[in-house]
This record gives structure tokens, sequence and C-alpha cells, in this order.
């Protein structure tokens, strides 16, 4: 899909996420990144390593977002099947690609280490794919339309977006206000939900934390429209200024 502003999905994959066993780390990355960029990520799933369970879930985030990132399962075990998953969503072969083959033979002569059928599984993808450089361990992702498919290890990942950076299309970023108001959530959420409804180009969050004088919230405005944003942001400082000379800040919640 295309549009003026360009969206975003991630799809983490394996089995080891939803069983606790690895903390996902990608997520808050790929999301920091693509704020960076002025792509607006829209959606995330997590799904096991169950090939039909990718598919499906590619099929439907690659119709309904400029760009999907997968994290994991791109690995040389048996229960790495990304890239089966992948070539089937866009019905094509998976298949030893010769550059990924040709990079890999002499990594792991470089290593000293065999080139066995387990770790060459890592240079299978969906025919038609273009490689995406790793300069951790050498073993590519892939590009296949609009679906970039990345190492699950955090440290790989994050090398691989380097390279996956250059090929996206770039939107206007958000820019980012803070008002730091010293009371509760509830204190502030009816006016803040009449700021909000004046100015729906801008998005605002509350964000409680406990400040050591008590109950703290952080009210944060992010928009595309400065003008707008300033506006909003007058707005918001003096509803929490008002809040607090009137005394309904400290100690609610």
């Amino acid at each position: 899909m295309t549009s003026a502003q360009p969206t975003a999905a991630v799809l983490l994959i394996g089995d080891e996420i939803l069983s606790g066993r690895t903390k996902d780390k990608n997520l808050g990355f790929i999301a920091d990144y693509m704020t960076a960029l002025g792509i607006d990520l829209r959606e995330a799933r997590l799904v096991p390593d169950v090939e039909e369970e990718i598919v499906a879930a590619l099929n439907v985030l690659r119709q309904r977002y400029t760009y999907v990132f997968t994290t994991g399962g791109i690995g040389p075990t048996h229960d790495d099947i990304t890239a089966d998953a992948v070539a089937r969503a866009f019905g094509v072969p998976c298949e030893h690609d010769p550059r990924a083959v040709e990079i890999l033979l002499a990594y792991f002569k470089e290593m000293g280490r065999e080139a066995n059928e387990a770790r060459m599984r890592m240079a299978r993808m969906p025919r038609g794919a273009s490689l995406i450089e790793n300069l951790v361990s050498r073993a590519p992702g892939f590009q296949m339309g609009n679906v970039f498919v990345m190492a699950g290890v955090p440290k790989i990942m994050n090398a691989m977006m380097e390279d996956v950076a250059s090929r996206l299309t770039r939107g206007v970023p958000m820019t980012s206000k803070t008002v730091e108001f010293r009371g509760g959530e509830g204190d502030a959420a009816k006016p803040l939900g009449e700021i909000q409804k004046a100015y729906p180009s801008v998005v605002i969050g509350s964000y409680p934390f406990q400040a050591p004088d008590g109950f703290a919230t952080n009210l944060v405005l992010r928009s595309r429209d400065e003008a707008t944003l300033e506006q909003a942001y007058g707005d918001v400082c003096r509803m929490a200024q008002e809040l607090t000379e009137q005394g309904k800040a400290r100690g609610w919640s």
C-alpha cells in the first residue's frame, strides 16, 4: 500500500518470547527508529513458530501498512521457519540465494567453521528477495516486497535496521512537548479530554509517576503541526496551573 504518511507494523516471531524465556527488546527499538523517521508504527503482533500463523499475520499486515518488519526465526535450527512462511505468503519458492550462500561460505571459512546443512539454512529465502546486510554475524536478512525480515537477536537486528532505513520513505516526524503536572491523572482527566477534543491533530497522553511530594503526571503532546501543537501546549500549561492554584492537585489520584 502507499500513503502520504507512511505506516508500519512489527511482527515478532518465536515461541521463546511467548514462553517468557526471551524478553523482547526489538519492538521498542523499532518504535523509536520509526518515530525518528516520521513513520507511524500502528500495530505489533507476536506469533509462535507456526507457519500458518506467520503467513496469516503477514498477509494481513502487508496489505494494511506501508511496511512490515519481522524479527526472529531466520537462524539455523529446525524451528527457524520465517523464510519459508514469507515465501508461502508471497506464493514463491524458498531456496538458497546464491549471494547469501557466497557470503556465508566466505564467513565460515574465515571463522574456521564447517558450512554444514544447518548453518547454510540461513542462506534460504524467498525467490526474488533482496538481501539485508548483517555486519555482525554476516547471515543476511531479506526484503520481500514491503516486508523486511530481520534477526531476533537485538544486536544483529539493530545493525540490520541501518541497511533497512535507507530503503524507507520517510514521513514528517512528530514534535513532542511535555508538561509536568503535580497531580494525579484523575485530576486532569476531564479538562485534558476537553483540550484533546479541541485539537484533534494533537495526540495527548498522560503518564503518572511518583514524585517526592506525591502524585505527579507527565502530560505529553505530539503533533506534526507545530503551530497547533504550541496552542494546545499553552492550553495544557494553563490547565495545569489552574488546577494547582485551586488546590486540586496534591494527594489526588
